[in-house]
C-alpha cells in the first residue's frame, strides 16, 4: 500500500508491504521540487506531476513499482469544508439527510453525484459532524495522472484528519480546549487549528523563520491572534524534523502556550502503531518528518468506512459508533428454522431415551453393592482467595498532571515497592489537574479495587474512568495536586 502527500512542491510518500506476522515493512521518500506540482490542492501539470511520482516509486523500494493502490493525502485547501453541530433531538437515521442539507445551503456541492463524506465526533458536550467534499474535475485529474503509472486512487484523506490522528487519543471527552497542531521543518512553521471534536478552520497556518523571526516569535504572534479572535490556545502539538531541537519548557515559556513534542506523544499513546511499522535494519521510525503519512495510515485502520471516493446516497462514515449505518433486507428463513426446529427434538427424544436407560440399569447395579459405611471428614480451614490479577502483569502508565517536579519517581517508586514492575512515566496533556485520575479498562473491574486499594493512602477519592480497550496500558494514572 502506498500513502502519498503532495502539497505544491513537496511530496512524501510511505510505502508499506504487509507481512505474514501482521507487520507492515516501511520505506520512505520525501523530496521538495523547485516548481509546484499543485497549486490550491489541484494539478499544475500533468506530466512533470506523473514524472515526479515515477520517481519517488523509483527511489522508495524496488516493491513500491509493482504497487497499484494509493491513498492520496492532500491539503485543506482541496476540499470543500463543513462543520456543524448535530442537534441533541435529531435520530441517527436522519444525520445524513441533516448534513446533506447543510452542504447544500453553506457549500453549494452536489451531494449526490459528488465525491463527499462525513465523520462524527462527539464527547461529553455534544456532537459534530466534519463534512468533506472534493470536486469531481480534481479527483478526475488526479485520477488521470495515477493512470499513466498504473495506479488507482483507493482513498483520499484531508490532511488536517491525518494530523487529528495523531494527538486524538490524548483528548479528555469532559474538557473542551484549543489545540494547534505544528509542523517545523524547512524553515517553516505550518499547521492547522483544532478543538475536541477535530479541525477547526479551513485556513492553514504557514510561516516563514528567518533571521529575524525565530520559531517561536511566530508561534506567540499566532497564539496572540487566536486569542484576540476568543480562541485562547490550551496546547500546542510540534512536529516536524526541526522540532528535534526544540527543548519543551523552554519553548512553552517562550511562546506562553503548553507544549506537547510529538515525539513524546507517539510512543505512549501509539506504541501498538510502532510495534507493526518495520523499517529496515538499523532505521528508526522516521515519524516527525512523515507525520501526515502515518497519521493517514493510522486514520485508514480506524475508519474503514470513511472515503471520499463514493458517491451520493452510497457513501458513509464515521469515527463514532452512533453514525448510521445500511440495514440489509431481512428474509425469515421459515425453511431452515423448521429443519432446526425438527433435529432438535429428534436429538432431544434419544438423548432422554438414552438417560433413562442408563438410569435403570445404574439402580440395578447399586442394588447388588454393599452398603459403605461413610466416615465424616474433617472440613478444610477455608483459604484465603488469591487475587485475579498479577501486579507484575499490569502495566501502568504515570502522568504528571499537577507540574510537581519529581513527584513522578516518588509515585514510581512508591508503585514499585507494592509489587507493579512496568511502570512508564510522562507529562499529561496539562498540569492543571486538582483531582487525580485513575483510567482502568473495562474488561478488567480487579483493577479497580487494587488500585485505588493500593494508593488509598496517598489520595482519598480519586476520579474513576473507563480506559480504552485498545491502550496499550492497563491503567493510566494522572496524579493531580490532591496525590500526598
Amino acid at each position: 500500500m502506498l500513502y502519498l502527500f503532495t502539497d505544491k512542491n513537496q511530496v512524501k510518500l510511505l510505502f508499506q508491504k504487509k507481512t505474514m506476522l501482521g507487520q507492515y515493512e516501511s520505506a520512505f521518500y520525501e523530496k521538495t521540487h523547485q516548481l509546484n506540482l499543485t497549486d490550491k490542492g489541484e494539478i499544475t501539470s500533468m506530466d512533470f506531476f506523473a514524472s515526479a511520482i515515477r520517481e519517488a516509486l523509483t527511489v522508495v523500494s524496488p516493491a513500491a513499482v509493482k504497487e497499484k493502490e494509493i491513498n492520496l493525502i492532500l491539503p485543506q485547501e482541496a476540499f470543500a469544508y463543513l462543520r456543524a453541530e448535530v442537534p441533541a433531538d435529531i435520530a441517527n437515521s436522519a444525520i445524513t439527510a441533516f448534513i446533506k442539507d447543510k452542504a447544500r445551503a453553506h457549500l453549494a456541492v452536489d451531494t449526490e453525484t459528488g465525491f463527499s463524506d462525513f465523520t462524527i465526533h462527539e464527547n461529553e458536550k455534544g456532537k459534530q459532524v466534519l463534512f468533506y467534499a472534493i470536486s469531481n474535475e480534481t479527483v478526475k485529474k488526479y485520477q488521470d495522472a495515477f493512470n499513466l503509472l498504473g495506479l488507482q486512487i483507493v482513498n483520499i484523506i484531508p490532511e488536517p484528519l491525518a494530523y487529528f490522528k495523531l494527538f486524538e487519543k490524548t483528548l479528555r471527552k469532559d474538557k473542551k480546549e484549543y489545540i494547534m497542531y505544528a509542523s517545523y521543518e524547512n524553515e517553516r512553521i505550518k499547521g492547522y487549528l483544532y478543538d475536541t471534536y477535530g479541525p477547526l478552520e479551513e485556513k492553514k497556518i504557514d510561516h516563514k523563520v528567518t533571521s529575524t523571526t525565530s520559531v517561536e516569535h511566530l508561534v506567540k504572534k499566532v497564539a496572540d491572534e487566536l486569542e484576540v479572535s476568543g480562541k485562547k490556545l490550551n496546547r500546542l502539538i510540534l512536529s516536524g524534523q526541526s522540532s528535534e531541537t526544540i527543548r519543551q519548557d523552554t519553548f512553552t515559556k517562550d511562546v506562553g502556550v503548553w507544549t506537547n513534542p510529538l515525539k513524546r506523544i507517539i510512543p505512549q499513546f501509539y506504541e501498538d502503531y510502532l510495534k507493526i511499522l518495520v523499517t529496515s535494519p538499523n532505521t528508526s521510525l522516521p515519524f516527525l518528518l512523515y507525520d501526515v503519512c502515518i497519521g493517514a495510515f493510522i486514520f485508514s485502520l480506524e475508519n474503514k468506512q470513511f472515503s471520499l471516493l463514493r458517491k451520493g446516497s452510497n457513501k458513509g462514515s464515521s469515527t463514532s459508533s452512533s453514525r448510521p449505518r445500511p440495514t440489509a433486507k431481512f428474509r425469515f428463513p421459515i425453511k431452515e428454522i423448521a429443519l432446526f426446529v425438527g433435529s432438535f427434538g429428534l436429538s432431544f427424544i434419544l438423548l432422554m431415551f438414552f438417560m433413562k436407560f442408563n438410569g435403570q440399569k445404574s439402580i440395578l447395579q447399586e442394588t447388588n453393592k454393599p452398603t459403605a459405611i461413610v466416615k465424616p471428614t474433617e472440613v478444610p480451614p477455608t483459604s484465603t482467595p488469591t487475587p485475579s490479577v498479577n501486579r507484575k502483569d499490569i502495566k501502568i502508565k504515570l502522568l504528571n498532571g499537577s507540574g510537581a517536579k519529581g513527584k513522578a519517581s516518588e509515585i514510581k517508586d512508591l508503585l514499585k515497592e507494592k509489587g507493579y514492575v512496568d511502570v512508564l512515566t510522562g507529562n499529561a496533556d496539562n498540569f492543571d489537574y486538582k483531582k487525580t485520575e485513575l483510567q482502568v479498562k473495562s474488561d478488567n473491574r480487579a483493577l479497580d479495587s487494587l488500585i485505588k486499594g493500593d494508593l488509598k493512602d496517598n489520595v482519598s477519592a480519586p476520579k474513576m474512568t473507563k480506559l480504552d480497550k485498545d491502550s496499550p496500558a492497563d491503567i493510566v494514572i494522572i496524579f493531580g495536586e490532591d496525590f500526598k
